[in-house]
């Protein structure tokens, strides 16, 4: 399946620029923290909303993100973009939010019944990012999770099935799954249907 790019990329820093802003945040020089936080918390946030059902709670991740980007950043060895390095964190970071937090528990346990028979044809119609977005938010927490994970970040049905401690075949069904719910709710998007939560009329 063809990947979907959401805009929620951080802007680009050279290495030269990253390595000395993460020395001056390490050497707590004053204004370096706010001045990191303030070039990536705008790109984290919206990953972080993807995750979540809501932007109170997107917000509560993105403080523990940082958080533990700051904590960590010692350990930052820039071999590879520090934009990524702290996705990787908000990444694990809103997965641990939703194993703890009440709501989303149940919605993480991958219940057949969450969801109902859907098509698997192809999308005919395009949608903005920003629509494409609030669909994908709409699908019952796990499937929204796994489909974020291996569609939006990129990572393996292994290393999924790793991280939420489900069987590989799990992710790949579910993904499956979850993809297509999202072509049943574009095609009634694009005649202007709009699905209700979860996609239950």
């Amino acid at each position: 399946m063809q990947r979907f790019g959401l805009p929620d990329c951080p802007p680009t820093t050279t290495m030269t620029d990253s390595g000395k802003l993460v020395k001056d945040c390490i050497r707590k020089k004053p204004g370096a923290q706010r001045q990191l936080y303030e070039l990536f918390a705008p790109a984290m946030l919206g990953l972080c909303y993807r995750y979540t059902k809501s932007m109170a709670d997107a917000e509560d991740v993105l403080q523990e993100g940082f958080i533990k980007v700051f904590t960590y950043l010692p350990d930052y060895r820039a071999e590879g973009e520090l934009g990524g390095w702290i996705r990787t964190i908000m990444v694990h970071t809103a997965l641990n939010f939703l194993k703890s937090n009440r709501p989303y528990q149940y919605d993480l346990s991958f219940a057949d019944s969450a969801m109902h028979p859907v098509s698997t044809e192809d999308p005919s119609v395009m949608l903005e990012a920003k629509e494409l977005s609030e669909l994908i938010r709409q699908l019952p927490t796990g499937f929204q999770t796994i489909f974020n994970l291996h569609a939006v970040e990129g990572y393996t049905h292994v290393e999924i099935a790793s991280m939420l401690g489900v069987h590989e075949g799990t992710s790949r069904s579910q993904y499956a799954r979850a993809r297509a719910l999202l072509i049943e709710w574009i095609k009634k998007f694009s005649a202007n249907a709009q699905p209700d939560k979860y996609g239950r009329k």
